[in-house]
């Protein structure tokens, strides 16, 4: 490494990746990883080859040297440098958060039928995966795309797998439909399937198709509405309850009770998208009644957590900047 003054401001640092196919992966196709750092700090990048000129502010480029040498170890310790963990890093050190990356990677919660290894993708990821690992019941909070469903399906799928659990149920309210099902023509699967299609969507991409309905035919994995948990005592499950912000607190309180020996509970929902009066939320409530009981964890997911899109983190940061305008005025 060498490093010279420019001028009383402005420094020059030489970064080198020893590995040509090393260099490829962290500096991204056509240099993009590049881009994003010169899109977030006020310093200019210059890269031959396998080596890297970073030019500015001495303390942007010693964050940047330090951003690169932390995604450089993520990559040699066996992660893949998406465009999603870049602009992650990014965030965590505009926000003075430094630590190893590899410290959130390190674990994966299992693999896909198609071979990808699930593993969480940030801190709010990582200590959700530790919370349902060490409580029985789990509630996460936080805005869409933050994988609050998808790690709970990983999660449950991986306990089935080591014969922790026996079955999984997944269930979610059927609010969106502003009528009974019992009103809704077809039989029961045809009812049911348009609420539930999303977290059958998750369940192809864990498992595959083929294996999801073999798992369907022999009950351990039953996707159902909440209204038809009434009654039940669910013994060596892993339940997920799925847009729970749309439960009542009737309807929470009534799924919180089938809980049975053996079993997990997840309860996901995000208490900004409520089609309900947000008074009458069970998600809401059940905050306050429950944040003090051992065996119970409330984990808080936020935009910082989201896995899409860039954009779509975006989104939801100025929903939340919106909703705080409105409270304020």
């Amino acid at each position: 490494m060498s490093e010279e003054m420019n001028d009383k401001k402005t420094i020059k640092s030489s970064f080198r990746v020893e590995e040509n196919v090393e260099a490829a992966e962290l500096f991204g196709h056509g240099d993009r990883h590049l881009d994003f750092l010169e899109e977030h700090f006020p310093i200019d990048l210059i890269s031959r080859g396998n080596e890297l000129t970073i030019e500015g502010p001495k303390e942007a480029v010693e964050k940047v040297r330090n951003l690169l040498e932390r995604l450089l170890a993520a990559l040699q310790s066996g992660n893949e440098i998406t465009d999603q963990l870049v602009l992650y890093a990014i965030d965590l050190t505009k926000n003075g958060d430094e630590q190893p990356l590899g410290d959130i990677y390190n674990e994966t919660v299992i693999t896909t039928a198609r071979g990808k290894d699930i593993k969480p993708k940030t801190k709010g990821q990582r200590d959700y995966l530790k919370a349902m690992s060490e409580n029985p019941i789990v509630f996460a909070i936080g805005p869409a795309g933050t994988g609050k469903t998808y790690l709970a399906m990983a999660q449950a799928n991986a306990a089935l797998r080591s014969g922790n659990v026996s079955r999984i149920i997944l269930t979610r309210p059927a609010v969106e439909a502003g009528e009974h099902l019992g009103f809704l023509p077809g039989d029961l699967q045809e009812k049911v399937d348009p609420y539930l299609r999303p977290l059958y969507d998750a369940l192809y991409d864990i498992v595959g198709p083929s294996k999801f309905q073999k798992e369907m035919n022999r009950g351990a994995i039953e996707v159902a509405p909440l209204a038809y948990m009434r009654g039940r005592t669910l013994d060596n499950s892993f339940i997920i309850l799925d847009e729970a912000q749309n439960t009542t607190p009737e309807q929470m309180k009534m799924f919180l009770t089938r809980q049975g020996f053996g079993s997990q509970v997840v309860v996901t929902g995000d208490i900004t998208q409520i089609d309900l009066r947000r008074s009458s939320s069970g998600l809401v409530q059940i905050q306050n009644i429950l944040k003090n009981i051992e065996g119970i964890e409330f984990v808080y997911l936020t935009e910082r957590d989201v896995v899409r899109h860039p954009l779509v983190t975006e989104i939801v940061k100025a929903y939340e900047d919106y909703e705080e305008q409105k409270k304020q005025q």
